[in-house]
């Protein structure tokens, strides 16, 4: 196993700004379930941010502030997904290196939900 690939990229940054990890143990930890809550939390807020963001875009009246701030918010949310889709591709990595498996095309899928309005 590589190591950098072992350690779990956690879904928040240090004091400093820096990247915080993980090392997993074998049951998943207090950590690696708030780690995975945050993910959740952060995906959920990235669709809300994304709905939001095309009804300000679909309005060629609103504000400039409106754009700016949708702007903000989806540029946060956007380092957090890039960031949580680097650490759960590490893992993935991490299991196909132990021969844990990976995905599997035809027991697997991933499904992406719809940003409508």
């Amino acid at each position: 196993m590589n190591s950098l690939t072992a350690l779990r990229l956690l879904p928040w940054l240090s004091a400093e700004g820096k990247p915080c990890f993980l090392v997993p143990g074998e049951d998943g930890g207090i950590v690696s379930r708030l780690a995975d809550a945050t993910e959740t939390r952060q995906l959920a807020d990235g669709l809300d941010v994304l709905r939001s963001a095309r009804r300000v875009l679909d309005d060629p009246l609103t504000p400039n502030v409106e754009v700016r701030y949708a702007a903000l918010r989806l540029t946060e949310c956007l380092a957090d997904v890039l960031r949580v889709a680097e650490s759960r591709g590490r893992r993935l990595l991490s299991m196909a290196e132990d021969g844990a498996g990976g995905l599997d095309a035809e027991s697997d899928s991933v499904s992406v939900p719809e940003a409508g309005p």
